[in-house]
């Protein structure tokens, strides 16, 4: 039986070509913390974690570490529970912070991770084949449209067309950053620049309350919109969305922020959100995120993780019948760290991630990529 001997972390920072905004927040690098978790055996497993703060994540990530330390590595389910267990109170055992939910979750994930990478690689199987799914390419978009210091209002429309000309049949805009009218005329250029039959996607990023978001979608409506992702503030919930749901013909798609399969499920079934994207590299792991999917599958909503293609792949792979998409970078310059950190992981061509049938995730990592540009 492997035991956990070792949990470590690398913090890996990247600064970007150029400051990137969305409708929510802006950003002049790129984070990542990789986490690694070594067996008495030697085997090595290796977790993302996208969230932030990531400082805080990491010691989070070295808490539970100590917590888990001589389990059997194979236990996922049970550590996970295990872990979830110390954020409620007990008899004589308080919870940990609730302020720090966010990152103890984003924590739990990574270490999860690199267990189901453990898992893998002890069976000597890919995850995906560990999930019962067979090797076939899986459907990937693009994203790109973020605001540029300094650029035009439609350059978002000729970023765009430039990822269908490199064989991306979906790509997703980001709007909602701008006034109203200004991000009318970015999604109908958007749409004139990439033709009428690649599916356009919109990412509002929270932007609009309910009223405002109803406006918007029937602006835009013309412009054959495939979803409407994150399409309203923060604090409003799957009332709202149902709300939302009932005024516009676009499907909505969300999920990527919520922490566990209880707040995705209401999404799913009181929401009416007909994509979720709910994303193992930023809250609670890989373990998670599959159950989420299969009640997804249940429900006939379609599975499609936010971001990390090279890993949640496996997850859509596994779903058949809802299993829909992964998210990829349409620019190179988006995230310098995922084109960097790998010498080799899933590769995307086509609008397809093709998998490889090296065990657990099939990644393997550029050390001194990885290395050069560790946090101080």
């Amino acid at each position: 039986m492997s035991k956990i001997a070792a949990v470590k972390t690398y913090p890996i920072i990247a600064k970007l070509k150029d400051v990137q905004r969305t409708a929510q927040e802006s950003r002049a690098d790129v984070e990542l913390l990789l986490v690694e978790v070594i067996t008495d055996d030697g085997i090595k497993g290796y977790g993302q974690v996208s969230s932030t703060p990531m400082g805080e994540i990491k010691k989070w990530v070295e808490r539970f570490g100590e917590e888990i330390m001589g389990k059997d590595a194979l236990a996922r389910v049970a550590i996970w529970e295990q872990l979830l267990s110390m954020t409620s109170p007990r008899p004589n055992l308080g919870g940990l912070s609730r302020a720090a939910r966010p990152q103890i979750m984003a924590a739990i994930g990574g270490i999860d991770m690199a267990l189901w990478d453990i898992e893998g690689k002890a069976a000597k199987l890919p995850i995906f084949r560990l999930l019962g799914a067979e090797n076939k390419p899986v459907f990937t978009y693009a994203t790109g449209g973020y605001y540029m210091p300094g650029g035009k209002l439609t350059s978002c429309a000729d970023e765009l067309a430039g990822f269908v000309k490199n064989g991306f049949k979906a790509v997703k805009l980001k709007v909602g950053g701008a006034t109203m009218a200004e991000e009318i005329e970015r999604v109908k250029a958007t749409r004139a620049a990439i033709g009428p039959d690649i599916r356009l996607k919109l990412d509002l990023n929270a932007a609009y309350d309910l009223p405002a978001c109803i406006e918007f979608a029937k602006a835009v409506e013309s412009s054959n919109i495939f979803w409407l992702e994150e399409p309203l503030h923060w604090y409003l919930q799957p009332a709202d969305f149902a709300r939302l749901a009932a005024a516009t013909p676009i499907p909505l798609a969300h999920g990527e922020r919520e922490m566990t399969r209880f707040t995705a499920r209401d999404f799913m079934t009181v929401g009416g959100v007909r994509y979720m994207m709910f994303d193992a590299t930023r809250y609670a792991g890989f373990t998670e995120s599959l159950r989420v999917s299969h009640m997804a599958d249940q429900l006939g909503v379609m599975i499609t993780p936010h971001h990390s293609p090279e890993l949640h792949c496996h997850l859509v792979a596994a779903f058949p019948r809802t299993g829909y998409a992964v998210e990829s970078h349409g620019s190179h310059d988006r995230d310098p760290i995922w084109q960097g950190m790998y010498l080799d992981r899933a590769q995307t061509k086509d609008s397809y991630v093709t998998m490889n049938e090296k065990p657990g995730w099939g990644v393997e990592f550029d050390w001194k990529f990885i290395n050069s540009h560790l946090a101080s």
